[in-house]
């Protein structure tokens, strides 16, 4: 286990964001990847993707929010009621299987998990319920699918394995919601990728859990109204960092705080 890091910068203001005095401390030795695992993709959203924005994991615009058109939505077995938000995938096509339509090489990209691609009960696993449980399946946005596979070939079997994000900057925190209703998006994280506890701290009161509410937003039922605010968050790898004064006194709800601090 790392000791503690401890490091201060000076709050600036910069292209909307506030970059605030943070102290970490990070567990861990960064995250270590998976093996491969078989399951099919298909693709969604356009040929720019703007059709994926948005999403079950709440990130909103993706390509404001850094995730560009490298992203996928999960299907159940994958998902996990909205806990893999954030994950990061390397999917390569597997050619063994479907020459056909997958790129030679073969192709593989990396993704982040943003959306949640439902089941439909309707269709049989194999033909059309793509996502139905227990399928390990990925909706790729079509850019990403593009650079694996061939557009006509609609689906192919790919393998996959869970991999290190490594995100541009650092993690960034959207506090929405009302007074006593924080409700805050953690978004550009990196290492794990996907968070499995996170507690909130205001000026002036202890440490307190947060739930998450949906995707990568989790909730305080707290009045943290003219506090600065700091946050502990947990990957699902065990690291840990904590983002002291993340959020000055004087914060408001809409706003995004972008932190120098990241997992690896």
């Amino acid at each position: 286990m790392a000791t503690g890091i401890i490091k201060r910068q000076a709050a600036s203001l910069v292209k909307g964001f506030v970059i605030a005095f943070v102290i970490s401390v990070a567990e861990g030795s960064g995250y270590t990847s998976s093996g491969w695992t078989s399951g099919h993709a298909t693709f969604y959203g356009g040929s720019d993707a703007s059709g994926t924005m948005g999403g079950a994991c709440g990130y909103g615009d993706l390509y404001s929010t850094g995730y560009g058109t490298k992203t996928a939505a999960l299907s159940t077995a994958l998902f996990n009621s909205g806990a893999t938000c954030g994950a990061c995938f390397q999917i390569q096509c597997d050619i063994s299987k479907d020459s056909q339509w997958c790129l030679p090489g073969p192709k593989s990209i990396t993704i982040t998990a943003t959306n949640f691609c439902p089941p439909n009960y309707a269709l049989p696993n194999n033909d059309g319920g793509w996502c139905n449980p227990p399928l390990m399946h990925f909706d790729m946005a079509q850019p990403a699918w593009e650079q694996i596979a061939i557009y006509r070939g609609g689906i192919v079997p790919v393998q996959f394995r869970r991999v290190p994000c490594t995100p541009t900057g650092g993690v960034r925190f959207t506090i929405n919601g009302r007074s006593y209703f924080e409700l805050v998006l953690i978004s550009n994280v990196g290492g794990a990728g996907d968070i499995s506890a996170v507690s909130i701290k205001g000026s002036n009161t202890g440490w307190q859990p947060m739930s998450r509410n949906w995707g990568a937003n989790w909730q305080s039922n707290s009045y943290l109204n003219g506090q600065s605010l700091s946050f502990q968050v947990t990957t699902s790898d065990g690291n840990s960092i904590i983002f002291y004064n993340v959020a000055p006194s004087n914060w408001q709800f809409q706003q995004t705080f972008a932190t120098s601090q990241q997992f690896n």
